[in-house]
């Protein structure tokens, strides 16, 4: 069975750090790019940003870029989203998605269950 696993939400003041983790088991992780994927309260799915199945290559949302750092380790079958700077408007639902294919725009086939982030005073 396909599982993703998010960990490390919490509550940040503004300017502070977050480390997600995204714990992937049941499927062979170094073969699939991976993304996340937030939902503000209130509001719709937004796509933050996309690793390639090497993590040579990735992308993001401009609202985050050279804020936020996706990386992957492929031998622990995990993916990290490194968000720096953070502001209230990055509050919500972060999701970890695997994609079919191992880069580029692709069908989304398994969510996490979300990790949930609070920037506030």
């Amino acid at each position: 069975e396909v599982q993703l696993v998010e960990s490390g939400g919490g509550l940040v003041q503004p300017g502070g750090s977050l480390r997600l983790s995204c714990a992937a088991s049941g499927f062979n992780f170094k073969n699939y790019a991976m993304n996340w994927v937030r939902q503000a309260p209130g509001k719709g799915l937004e796509w933050v940003s996309s690793i390639n199945n090497g993590g040579g290559s990735t992308n993001y949302v401009d609202s985050v870029k050279g804020r936020f750092t996706i990386t992957r380790d492929n031998a622990k079958n995990t993916l990290y989203l490194q968000m720096n700077v953070l502001k209230p408007e990055d509050t919500g639902v972060y999701y970890c998605v695997k994609q079919r294919g191992r880069a580029g725009a692709g069908t989304y086939e398994k969510w996490g269950q979300g990790t949930q982030i609070a920037v506030s005073s």
